[in-house]
């Protein structure tokens, strides 16, 4: 399948963050972002690593995820991209319910065998907090193409646990991606179990939100849950949470590692963003979990 692409990086950009392109996604321009596995040495027998693919939390821009891909296997694919509307993907003029995020990631794949030394028939996939809806959407919809599934800091959708009142009203504007004084009064509700300078930091790397596109992504998630077909899921799937995460309060991990066939939970001391404040940490939980795989679930 040919791509219609454009080079967002350039030729000159470091090897040790891949590239960046607009590709034309189901009529939409997608901006998507990969990096590479790098060779090394292999034992005859070895299995290949799966492309590792991240789905970003609500309003947040790819590069909120490039502590994590430095800290991840170097042997390892991965791939980020950018929802319609978000960064510098092209908005889109409806709201797209979970299901179309699904199939235009999973477009997107198939775009990328074209353009890569890797298959992307089946990939390893993770979901970060609203983005955790689109992983499980996506396991539910294509379980062919899913190796190993990780949900961190994440739900099932309307039908979890909520967050307090107060948490919750924070989290209906965009309004952290744009203001810092707003983003550091509200951290001390939605951030908590993080180091606020640490959270600044991730924040100054992504683009600023549209409010469209944030209320967008919101119809997304209210009009979704995953909760009574969790037990669909066949992946191999590792829930992770932080034990001090007001945004997803910690009972969601119990429950969706009761439900999912083969879950398992690991928490750890830190809020809702701990895996990108602690990268190095909890990346290895990842790690550990994804090993060597084969590209066959």
């Amino acid at each position: 399948m040919s791509a219609a692409v454009s080079d967002a990086a350039g030729d000159d950009a470091p090897q040790r963050v891949g590239w960046e392109r607009t590709l034309t996604v189901a009529g939409r321009r997608i901006r998507v972002a990969v990096r590479p596995g790098a060779p090394g040495p292999a034992r005859r027998g070895d299995p290949a690593v799966r492309p590792l693919v991240l789905v970003n939390g609500i309003g947040a821009s790819l590069e909120l995820f490039e502590p994590l891909v430095t800290a991840l296997d170097p042997r390892r694919e991965v791939v980020r991209f950018d929802v319609p509307g978000i960064g510098g993907s092209q908005p889109s003029t409806v709201p797209l319910p979970m299901a179309a995020l699904s199939s235009l990631l999973a477009d997107l794949l198939d775009q990328l065998d074209d353009l890569t030394d890797a298959s992307h028939r089946v990939v390893d996939l993770l979901g970060l907090s609203w983005g955790g809806g689109i992983a499980q959407q996506f396991a539910l919809q294509y379980p062919r193409r899913v190796g190993r599934l990780v949900l961190v800091s994440t739900g099932t959708g309307v039908m979890m646990v909520p967050a307090r009142f107060g948490v919750l009203a924070r989290m209906l504007t965009p309004r952290r991606y744009n203001d810092r004084s707003y983003r550091r009064a509200a951290g001390r509700e939605i951030y908590v179990g993080e180091d606020q300078d640490a959270v600044d930091a991730l924040f100054s790397r992504v683009h600023p939100v549209r409010a469209t596109a944030y209320l967008h992504q919101l119809f997304a998630l209210t009009t979704w849950t995953s909760l009574p077909v969790l037990p669909m899921i066949a992946a191999p799937t590792l829930v992770l949470a932080g034990r001090r995460d007001p945004v997803i309060p910690v009972v969601n991990a119990h429950i969706m590692g009761s439900l999912l066939p083969r879950g398992t939970v690991h928490l750890h001391d830190g809020g809702h963003l701990g895996l990108l404040t602690r990268p190095r940490e909890l990346g290895r939980v990842v790690e550990d979990f994804l090993g060597p795989p084969s590209r066959e679930p």
